[in-house]
Formats: structure tokens, C-alpha cells, sequence
């Protein structure tokens, strides 16, 4: 009786974990009308909506949204959180020196934008992989492993080099537990100062005007099998209103235009469900 009290409680812990680390999918409406976004654009995927003021969570294809994916660039948010938690990051302007080695995007155009000493903002905003990956190596394995345990972050993994776990398959995410870990972000729930989950959110704010605030981050990288990964996360405030969202694109090997696909099935998606008029 005692072994089974025990295993019970353990059971009631684990369960307890997971859902602190995600966003309960248990009452989420189904919304099968945005599956024609991707359709459109030649991808699978999913989507997820949490309202915070009700917590009513909108989803298209839950089936994807609870398997897990490696997060690619999406990982520069937690990177950029540990970086200045520890210090590596000094602040949102500390420069990187350039390597000096012209890096090539997936579909093979040269990535200009990183070919230049840099400060943390704007590595955030173009999406510089060197930059962080020096970030990672100056954090070092040990410490990163301690925060990302402490965070719970998907499946905690991170092995293989550190500069490069959350790239190579190794570290991986669902779209449930993203949008979990950017609500906790937001509300500066997770076990970093206020002023570094304040920064963050900042370099995070992609377009500000009258009717509302956008706020994510992108993500592009490839599976075992080659397929291309998409990922958009953040959210969207208007009137003082705020709701989470996770566009995860998962697209056949070869060449796709992964940064206008995305692009067109988060917007296409945020005007349908009747967002960008300030209205919500």
C-alpha cells in the first residue's frame, strides 16, 4: 500500500510538471478552417491560440501540437534569457565581434545581415546564429543544462556541442510548450530577474501602433528526415488585451521560401481569427 501511495504521488508530481511547462490543450476549441493557410502555401502544421482574459485555447491540428520539434532559432529567446541571467550577455547592446566567415541561409542566399560586429538586439531582430552560439559557448554546458532543467524546456536535452543543440535535433519543443514558456515570459513567471524577462520581451516587440503590439520570435531548421521546421511565437496585445500564439510549419525536404510561408499563414490566420483593427 505504502509503494502505491508513493508511485501515486511521483505520478501526481510528473503530471503536475507537464502541465506548469504547457498550456492544457483539454479545452481547446478545434478550429478545422485554418487548415486551409497551409494548404495554400504547400506545408503541414499547426496553430495555437491562448486568450488569456478567458483562457480559451484555439487550435488547428492538435495532433502536431503535442509532439515535439527541435526549436531552431526560436531557442534565442531562452538563450538570450540565460545569457543575461549569467552575465554572458552584459546587456542588449553588448557587441560580438564578426568571425569574419559569410554564413549561407537554407535556401542559399548569403546572410549579409550577419556579416558584421553586433550588439544582442539586433542579433535578436536578424536572427544571427554565430552571435548566439558564441552566447552558448561563453555560458558554457553545465550552466545552460541548470537552466534549462530549471525551466523544464521540452524534452531538457542538449546534447552534442554546445553551440548547436538547439539546431541539431537534440533539444526539442511541442508547440504546447512554447506557448507555455512565452506566457510565462510575459507575465515574468519564469526564475530570471524582472529586468532580464524585460529585456527580452522587448528585443521581442516586432511592430507597435495604435490598434496593437506584435511580439515573436522566428524559428527555421530542418528534422532527421530533412523536413523543413517553421516556428513563429509570441503574442498580440490590443486593448490592453493580450493572447499567445505558436505557428509551427512543418514543410518536405528541399528548397521552400520558409520566411514568407510563415509570414503568410500567421498573418493570414491573426486577420481571420480578427486581429490588427484594434478591435479585439
Amino acid at each position: 500500500m505504502r509503494s502505491f501511495r508513493i508511485t501515486g504521488f511521483v505520478s501526481l508530481v510528473i503530471a503536475s510538471i507537464f502541465l506548469f511547462n504547457s498550456c492544457s490543450v483539454n479545452k481547446a476549441k478545434i478550429d478545422n478552417s485554418l487548415k486551409k493557410y497551409f494548404d495554400e502555401n504547400k506545408v503541414d502544421g499547426c496553430f495555437t491560440l491562448l486568450n488569456n482574459a478567458d483562457g480559451q485555447i484555439t487550435v488547428y491540428n492538435m495532433a502536431l501540437d503535442t509532439q515535439r520539434f527541435l526549436p531552431a532559432s526560436t531557442f534565442k529567446i531562452v538563450n538570450s534569457l540565460i545569457g543575461l541571467q549569467t552575465g554572458a550577455i552584459t546587456n542588449d547592446t553588448m557587441m560580438i565581434k564578426w568571425d569574419g566567415k559569410v554564413r549561407i541561409f537554407p535556401g542559399g542566399d548569403t546572410a549579409k545581415d550577419w556579416n558584421k560586429d553586433m550588439g544582442m538586439t539586433e542579433a535578436f531582430k536578424v536572427s544571427n546564429v554565430a552571435y548566439y552560439q558564441e552566447v552558448a559557448r561563453r555560458i558554457g554546458k553545465d550552466t545552460m543544462q541548470h537552466w534549462i532543467d530549471s525551466i523544464g524546456y521540452g524534452n531538457k536535452n542538449i546534447g552534442g556541442p554546445v553551440d548547436s543543440f538547439w539546431l541539431n535535433n537534440h533539444l526539442k519543443i511541442s508547440p504546447d510548450e512554447q506557448l507555455g514558456l512565452v506566457k510565462k515570459l510575459y507575465f515574468d513567471q519564469l526564475p530570471f530577474r524582472k529586468g532580464v524577462h524585460e529585456q527580452v520581451k522587448n528585443v521581442m516587440l516586432q511592430e507597435d501602433n495604435t490598434a496593437y503590439k506584435l511580439s515573436y520570435k522566428t524559428g527555421w531548421g530542418f528534422d532527421e528526415q530533412k523536413n523543413n521546421i517553421g516556428w513563429q511565437v509570441g503574442w498580440i496585445e490590443e486593448n490592453n488585451h493580450v493572447y499567445f500564439f505558436v505557428t509551427f510549419i512543418k514543410g518536405a525536404p528541399g528548397d521552400i521560401d520558409m520566411r514568407t510561408i510563415r509570414k503568410n499563414i500567421t498573418t493570414g490566420i491573426l486577420k481571420q481569427l480578427g486581429f490588427f483593427e484594434g478591435k479585439k
